[in-house]
């Protein structure tokens, strides 16, 4: 396990198998039926995994690999065993590629003593490739990342989103609701987008202003989250404090916007 890593290698694995999505792209049928729709999102994580394996095993061959299932909320609450491994959503946006719509990307990180030291986002469709090193600072194609400037809510963008946690003995749908509404009362625009990863990543790019979730969603968080830290952004639960691997809300922005969206009543 070395410092310096082969960033090249592992961009080029990961645009590789995004370029073979691209190709397929609406050329399945959008699934009627809940087995055919389950069936064709394991053929995605088999793909995705097979190929990010034989393009980076000879360059990492003692690195272990792990799937970032968003429906498994317990591996969620804290990082695996290893000291180093490669954490893969195989496709964040899944559904969205399924049904046709844009917003799917491919992620991948490399999770070094219990935190994220590498973490890549491609998006085929705009082929925008999204990547941050830990302390090196964040990228999109080859270009460092600046936040947003803006001051005025009345043009911020702001997103929220939610995830696969089961809500049906907590107050997360509350939550999520007194959440919305209170972007929906103080900011200009407010929208759910669908790729976590990516969102978290447009918000290290100045595209999005504010990024705000109340329910546990650690892997489909990670991959964007170094790249909104590296680009200066803050990140925070709702309540405020430093988030840390298994927080159960998220808050990213730059500074000053989440300081005063953490103000408002």
């Amino acid at each position: 396990m070395q410092n310096e890593i082969n960033i090249p290698i592992i961009l080029d694995a990961v645009r590789k198998v995004g370029n073979v999505f691209l190709k397929d792209y609406k050329q399945n049928a959008i699934p009627q039926t809940m087995d055919t729709l389950l069936k064709q999102l394991e053929d995605i994580d088999t793909l995705c995994l097979t190929s990010l394996k034989e393009d980076l095993s000879a360059e990492f061959p003692n690195t272990h690999w792990h799937i970032g299932d968003e429906f498994d909320t317990n591996s969620q609450r804290k990082p695996a065993e290893d000291q180093e491994y490669w954490l893969c959503d195989a496709m964040d946006g899944a559904i969205q590629y399924l049904q046709y719509i844009a917003g799917w990307t491919i992620n991948l990180a490399l999770i070094r003593d219990g935190k994220p030291f590498f973490s890549v986002i491609f998006d085929p469709l705009a082929n925008e490739m999204f990547w941050a090193k830990d302390g090196e600072g964040a990228f999109m194609n080859g270009k460092l990342l600046e936040l947003s400037r803006k001051t005025d809510p009345a043009i911020m963008l702001t997103v929220f989103e939610y995830g696969h946690q089961d809500k049906s003995d907590n107050d997360l749908n509350e939550k999520i609701g007194a959440t919305i509404t209170k972007l929906i009362r103080n900011y200009g625009i407010v929208r759910n987008y669908g790729p976590h990863g990516l969102q978290l990543a447009y918000v290290g790019a100045g595209r999005i202003d504010l990024f705000v979730q109340e329910d546990l969603d650690t892997y489909n968080w990670i991959a964007g989250l170094l790249i909104a830290k590296e680009a200066g952004a803050e990140i925070f639960t709702t309540a405020g404090n430093a988030w840390k691997w298994g927080s159960e809300s998220l808050l990213v922005a730059p500074k000053k916007t989440a300081e005063k969206y953490l103000q408002i009543k």
